[in-house]
C-alpha cells in the first residue's frame, strides 16, 4: 500500500509538471496584462458615450480574460486529486498550486466585479440620459 501511495504521488508529480506550464501561461497572462487593463477600467468617463466605448474595449478584453481563467480552471481541475495527498515531498507543489489557485480566483473575482460595475454604470447613464 505504502508502494502503491508513493508511486501515486509520483505521479501526480509528473502530472503537476506537465500542466505547470498552463499555470505559468495563465500567470504571467494575469500579472502582464489583466491586471492592467483591469485598473484601466477603474476610472470610467463621465459622459455615455466614454462609457459606452469603454463598456466595448472592456468586452473585448473580457472575452480573452474569460478564455484565460477557464483555461487556468481547467488545469486546477486537473489537480483536484491532490487535496488527498498530504506527504512532505508534495507540499511544495501543493504550494505552488494553491498560489496559483488564490491568483487565478482573485483575479476572476476583479473582472466579474468590474464587468458588473461597467454594465450598471452604463445602464444608470442611460437612465439619466433618458430622463434629461
Amino acid at each position: 500500500m505504502l508502494s502503491n501511495k508513493r508511486i501515486q504521488e509520483l505521479e501526480l508529480v509528473m502530472e503537476f509538471e506537465k500542466v505547470e506550464e498552463c499555470f505559468k501561461e495563465v500567470s504571467s497572462w494575469i500579472e502582464n496584462v489583466g491586471r492592467k487593463r483591469l485598473k484601466e477600467t477603474i476610472n470610467l468617463d463621465d459622459s455615455l458615450e466614454m462609457l459606452l466605448q469603454a463598456q466595448k474595449q472592456f468586452r473585448e478584453f473580457d472575452l480573452v480574460a474569460s478564455e484565460y481563467c477557464r483555461r487556468g480552471q481547467e488545469a486546477l481541475k486537473k489537480m483536484d486529486r491532490w487535496e488527498d495527498f498530504f506527504s512532505v515531498d508534495v507540499q511544495s507543489y501543493r504550494v505552488k498550486l494553491q498560489g496559483y489557485r488564490d491568483q487565478l480566483e482573485e483575479f476572476c473575482t476583479q473582472l466579474d466585479e468590474n464587468r458588473h460595475r461597467i454594465c450598471e454604470t452604463v445602464r444608470l447613464y442611460e437612465f439619466f440620459d433618458k430622463v434629461r
